[in-house]
């Protein structure tokens, strides 16, 4: 039996034997403490352009995420936060070329806020048989989940419809989000990204806390009032206290510790976080445990667990890569 053969054999016998690779024992939640970029290993870079392609539904809100990344490159190349990475490593476009990470941005129409809209356009798009090698799907949200909550539409517009295409597409990684901050509406809005949160945790998702990351600064102090353009408040009725993210920038040095991008809404340093946190969530789904120093050799399938699964994963991943 040729080497290519046993992987094959490996391989099926570890899906027919239901070992459930593409399940996660645990979650992934991606909030403020996952925006240092450098601490994601380079190979864990390397493995999330080689092994995810993701389409990324959005508006406004929602570009911060891709609009820092696309800072980014540049301020890695110029060795920004001490980064020595190859040229470009940060790279991205919409079908990964030149080695880029493949990302499809604005993939579907609107955001996640749009019901029932966002289900029928994730489905309208992973249907397409040119869109049959994505495998990661995000939605952001604008201004709506606010208003999702205090109505009671949260889980039938949102939770469930996303745990329906997860049993739909199985092949594909779905990214739940909480809303941005909405000091405007700040006891609705806490409520709903709470409920997120908690059903994400308590059923293994995978999560890109939105809010999380946009109430703490890069130093970690928290404030528990922000405002989506990083103004912050001394209660919800209380006084303006200033902007976190624009005291943040003047105290350092821009190209060095942080970069200028265009970020609606809001400051460039937070969408600088939103792309740090992106590629920590990217690298996550590409097999880091999301430690510092870990082998190469890793968790591929984010369970949090290195066994047989992910041998069949990796086998599996070779032999797409193979004549």
């Amino acid at each position: 039996m040729s080497y290519k053969q046993l992987v094959v054999c490996m391989v099926a016998a570890c899906i027919f034997n239901s070992c459930g690779w593409a399940l996660r024992s645990e979650p992934i939640l991606i909030d403020h403490a996952c925006t240092d970029i450098t601490e994601i290993p380079e190979w864990a870079i390397l493995r999330a352009k080689a092994s995810l392609r993701i389409a990324y539904g959005h508006t406004s809100h929602g570009s911060q995420l891709t609009t820092g990344m696309t800072g980014l490159v540049a301020f890695a190349n110029g060795g920004g936060k001490g980064l020595s990475l190859p040229r470009d490593a940060f790279a991205w476009n919409r079908n990964g070329a030149g080695g880029a990470l493949a990302l499809h941005d604005y993939a579907m129409d609107q955001d996640v806020g749009y019901y029932p809209q966002w289900v029928n356009n994730t489905r309208a798009y992973l249907n397409d048989p040119q869109n049959a090698h994505i495998n990661v799907v995000m939605w952001s949200w604008c201004g709506q989940v606010s208003g999702k909550y205090s109505n009671d539409r949260l889980l039938s517009e949102y939770i469930n419809p996303m745990n329906e295409l997860e049993q739909q597409y199985p092949h594909v990684t779905f990214v739940y989000m909480t809303g941005h901050v909405d000091h405007g509406n700040d006891a609705n809005n806490k409520a709903a990204n709470q409920v997120i949160r908690d059903y994400c945790r308590a059923n293994n998702k995978v999560l890109y806390d939105f809010a999380h990351i946009e109430s703490h600064d890069p130093d970690g102090v928290y404030y528990p009032f922000p405002s989506d353009n990083c103004d912050y408040y001394a209660s919800r009725t209380g006084a303006l206290l200033g902007n976190w993210a624009r005291q943040w920038q003047n105290r350092h040095t821009m190209n060095v510790d942080w970069y200028q991008c265009t970020s609606a809404h809001s400051e460039p340093l937070n969408a600088n976080q939103k792309a740090y946190a992106a590629w920590w969530l990217f690298a996550r789904l590409a097999g880091w445990s999301g430690t510092a120093g870990q082998a190469g050799v890793a968790d591929l399938d984010g369970d949090g667990h290195v066994n047989l699964s992910d041998l069949a994963l990796l086998g599996q991943n070779w032999l797409e890569g193979q004549p």
